[in-house]
C-alpha cells in the first residue's frame, strides 16, 4: 500500500508536465477568393473547456501569449494579431493581487492577410503553427497546425465564417478619439513606483485600463476609480530600468465588450491639483482566501513530519515509554501526551519569534513586496532546491552536537519535566525535515506580518504534536502505526520532487530573459554539484574532508560569480529578414546578423563573452550599425537557406556586412571573441 502511495505522489507532481491541451484551434477566412491588393483577414479560432482559459497580449502577472508562426505562399504577407477584448482575472496571495488578462470559453484572434497587388493567381495553401499557454488548476503549453485554402482570382467572395470574422472585429478596440483621454503623473513617487492617473471623457460605471507589455516598464496594481466631477483612474508603473516612461499604451475599458485603444503621453500634473488627495472609492481587490489555504498547508505539513525519518521512529518508542511511567494510571499518560503538546507548541513559538526577528533583520514586509524583490526571489530559488536535495539525500542538515545532546538529555527525565523535553526534542528532529505543503506554507509566512508568522508556526506545531495526543490518549492505535522501514527514506525521497517542481516554478519568474534563466538553471546544478561534494565527502567521508569542502564552496562561489553577472544587453535586437538586411545597408548602415538558437550553447556563449558586452555594443552604437537576430530554434527555410549559402550546417552563423551595399558579408567563425568581433566591425566601416 505504501509502495502504491509514492507512486501516486509521483504520479501526481508530473501529470501536469505530460498533460495533453485542452484548446481545440482551426483556422477561418473571411473570403475565399479574393483580387490581388485585397486585405484578408484569417481568424485563429481557440475553444477552451469549461474552467480553462488563454491569454491577452499581456498576459499580466501570470501568463503568456498566444503566437503564431506563418508559412505562406509569395505575395501573401500576415500582419499583427488584432486581440478582442479581454477579461481580467484578479487572485490574491497574501498581501499581493496577481493581475491577469485572459479569454474564456472561446475567442477568435485577427490576423490581416495583406496581398500584393502582383500576386499570382490560383489556389493558395495557408498554414501557421500556433502555440498558447492554457490554464486551469493546473497550466499546458499548446501547440497545433492550422492550415485553410485561399484562391486568387479577379473578385472577391465572402466564405461562410465571413459573418462570424465581422462579429470579431466589432470586439476588437478602436483608436480612440481625439483629446478623448490624458495621463498625468501623480504624487508621491518612489525609486520604483510611480503612481499616474487617467483622466477620460467617458459614461461608465466600470472603467479600466488594461496596459501592453513593456520590457522598460510594468504598469502594475489594481485599478482605483477616484472620486471627483471628472473620470478618473488610478494606476502605478514599476520601473525595471532606464527613464521613466513618455507614455502608456493600452486599452481603456467600459465594459466586457467596448472598449478603445490608448498610446497616452504622460504629463506634469495639472497645476493646483494633487490627484493623490482625491478620495478613492473603489478598488477592484478581491477578498483573500490564501490565509486560510496556507494554514491547511502549514497543518498538513505538521502531519507529516510526523512520518518523516527523523520524527517517526521516536514516536512508538517515546509513548510506550509513557506508558511504562503509568502503567496504572490512563489518565497520567493522556496528562503526559498533552505535556508533550505542550513542549512542540513552545519549541514552534521559539522558532516563530526567531523567524520574525529574521524577517524584521533582513527588511521583507509582505508577500507582495518580497517578491517584487529580485534578490528574495532567487533566494527563495535557492532555499527551495536546497530543500528538494536535502530530501533525496544529496547531503544532510544536521543539528550541533550540543544542542542535540542537550535536548536527548532533558526528553530522558521522567514525568511532565521528561514529557515536554519529549515534545522539544521531537522538534529539534523536525527542522531538518520538510514537505511539499510546509515549504509553501514556511515561504508565506516568512513574507507576513509577524502576527501572521506566528499563527502558521503554531499551526505546524498542532500538526505535528497531534497525532502524538491522539496515540496517547488512545495507546491501542499504536498497532496501527506504521513501523519504521525503508519505505520512509523512499517517502521521503518522493517528497522531494513536489519541492523540485516548486523550485523550478520559482526559476521561472525568478530569472529574467531567456538566458537569465539558463544561467539560474546553470547555476542550480553547480549549487547541486556543489552539495553532493559535501554530502558525500565531507559528512560520510574520512579522507579529505578539508579540500572537499573549499571544492564546495569554489563550485558555490564560481556559480554566485557568472549568475551575479548576468547583464541585459543594451543591443536592440531586430528580427532577421533578408530584406531587411538589404533596405539597412541601402541606408548607409553596417549591419550584424546572428543566427541563433534557444537550444546551441555555443550561440549562448558567444553572446555572453563577445556580442552582447559593452566592448561590442559601444562599437556598434559608434558605427550606427544595425542588429538582426535570427531565431532558428524552430524550422525556417529562409534561414536554413542563408546557412547553407554561407556554407554552414546549423547555428552559431555571426554575419557582419559592410556599409557598402557592393561588399560581401563578413563570416566571422563558429566560436568568437571580443577581438574577432572587433576586428570584423573595423573592417566594415572601411
Amino acid at each position: 500500500m505504501r509502495r502504491w502511495l509514492s507512486l501516486l505522489i509521483l504520479f501526481a507532481c508530473a501529470a501536469s508536465l505530460f498533460a495533453a491541451a485542452k484548446t481545440e484551434t482551426r483556422l477561418v477566412l473571411s473570403a475565399d477568393t479574393a483580387k490581388p491588393g485585397d486585405t484578408v483577414w484569417a481568424g485563429l479560432e481557440m475553444k477552451m473547456p469549461l474552467g480553462w482559459h488563454t491569454y491577452w497580449q499581456n498576459g499580466g502577472d501570470a501568463g503568456s501569449p498566444t503566437t503564431i508562426a506563418w508559412t505562406l505562399p509569395p505575395g501573401i504577407t500576415a500582419g499583427p494579431i488584432a486581440w478582442p477584448i479581454p477579461q481580467k482575472n484578479t487572485n490574491q496571495i497574501g498581501d499581493t493581487v496577481l493581475l491577469t488578462y485572459v479569454y474564456e470559453d472561446e475567442v477568435l484572434l485577427l490576423i490581416p492577410l495583406q496581398l500584393a497587388k502582383d500576386a499570382p493567381a490560383g489556389p493558395k495553401h495557408l498554414e501557421a503553427v500556433v502555440k498558447w499557454q492554457e490554464c486551469s488548476d493546473i497550466c499546458i503549453i499548446g501547440k497545433s497546425t492550422i492550415q485553410a485554402d485561399l484562391t486568387i482570382g479577379d473578385q472577391t467572395k465572402p466564405s461562410t465564417e465571413s459573418d462570424l470574422i465581422a462579429t470579431w472585429r466589432k470586439k476588437v478596440p478602436p483608436p480612440i478619439a481625439p483629446n478623448a483621454a490624458r495621463a498625468y503623473w501623480d504624487e508621491p513617487t518612489n525609486a520604483e513606483a510611480r503612481p499616474f492617473i487617467i483622466e477620460w471623457d467617458a459614461q461608465t460605471k466600470t472603467p479600466d485600463f488594461f496596459p501592453y507589455e513593456n520590457k522598460n516598464f510594468e504598469v502594475q496594481g489594481p485599478t482605483e476609480i477616484l472620486k471627483g466631477d471628472k473620470l478618473r483612474l488610478r494606476k502605478s508603473i514599476k520601473k525595471s530600468e532606464g527613464e521613466w516612461p513618455a507614455s502608456v499604451v493600452g486599452i481603456l475599458v467600459s465594459d466586457k465588450d467596448s472598449a478603445v485603444e490608448v498610446t497616452l503621453p504622460l504629463t506634469a500634473l495639472p497645476v493646483g491639483q494633487k490627484a493623490s488627495a482625491i478620495e478613492t472609492v473603489a478598488a477592484n481587490v478581491p477578498p483573500s482566501a490564501s490565509l486560510i489555504t496556507m494554514l491547511l498547508f502549514a497543518f498538513i505539513g505538521g502531519l507529516i513530519l510526523n512520518v518523516m525519518p527523523c520524527v517517526l521512529p521516536v514516536i512508538a518508542l517515546k509513548i510506550l515509554g509513557f506508558v511504562n511511567q503509568s502503567k496504572e494510571h490512563p489518565r497520567r499518560v493522556r496528562q503526559l501526551g498533552l505535556v508533550y503538546g505542550l513542549g512542540v507548541l513552545a519549541s514552534f513559538l521559539v522558532l516563530a519569534i526567531l523567524a520574525i526577528a529574521v524577517q524584521h533583520a533582513g527588511g521583507l514586509a509582505g508577500w507582495g513586496s518580497a517578491f517584487r524583490n529580485p534578490q528574495f526571489r532567487i533566494v527563495i530559488t535557492i532555499l527551495i532546491t536546497l530543500v528538494a536535495l536535502n530530501l533525496f539525500g544529496i547531503f544532510e542538515v544536521t543539528l550541533g552536537g550540543g544542542a542535540l545532546g542537550a535536548a536527548t538529555n532533558l526528553s530522558s527525565k521522567q514525568g511532565f519535566p521528561g514529557a515536554f523535553f519529549n515534545g522539544v526534542l521531537a522538534t529539534v528532529l523536525a527542522t531538518p525535515c520538510t514537505a511539499p505543503f510546509l515549504g509553501a506554507a514556511l515561504t508565506f509566512a516568512f513574507t507576513q506580518t509577524p502576527a501572521i508568522i506566528l499563527l502558521i508556526f503554531i499551526t505546524i506545531g498542532l500538526g505535528l504534536a497531534l497525532p502524538f495526543v491522539v496515540f496517547c490518549w488512545s495507546p491501542n492505535l499504536l498497532k496501527f502505526l506504521p513501523k519504521p522501514g525503508l519505505w520512509m527514506e523512499q517517502f521521503k525521497i518522493a517528497m522531494g520532487f513536489p519541492m523540485l517542481a516548486t523550485a523550478l516554478w520559482l526559476m521561472s519568474f525568478a530569472a529574467k530573459g531567456e538566458d537569465g534563466v539558463l544561467m539560474m538553471g546553470l547555476f542550480l546544478i553547480v549549487l547541486a554539484l556543489a552539495a553532493w561534494i559535501w554530502g558525500q565527502f565531507v559528512q560520510r567521508g574520512r579522507q579529505r574532508k578539508g579540500l572537499a569542502a573549499v571544492s564546495a564552496i569554489v563550485l558555490i562561489a564560481l556559480g554566485c560569480y557568472f549568475l551575479l553577472n548576468t547583464t541585459k544587453s543594451e543591443i536592440e535586437w531586430k528580427p532577421w529578414s533578408a530584406e531587411a538586411v538589404q533596405q539597412a545597408r541601402q541606408a548607409g548602415h553596417s549591419v550584424i546578423v546572428d543566427f541563433t538558437a534557444k537550444s546551441c550553447l555555443n550561440c549562448k556563449l558567444n553572446k555572453r563573452t563577445s556580442l552582447e558586452i559593452p566592448q561590442t555594443e559601444t562599437k556598434l552604437k559608434s558605427i550606427s550599425a544595425v542588429a538582426f537576430i535570427g531565431d532558428y530554434t524552430d524550422e525556417n527555410p529562409a534561414i536554413a537557406q542563408e546557412l547553407q549559402r554561407y556554407g554552414r550546417g546549423g547555428v552559431p552563423l555571426v554575419l557582419i556586412f559592410p556599409k557598402d551595399p557592393a561588399k560581401p558579408a563578413i563570416v566571422l567563425p563558429p566560436i568568437l571573441t571580443p577581438a574577432i568581433v572587433q576586428n570584423a566591425l573595423d573592417e566594415a566601416t572601411r
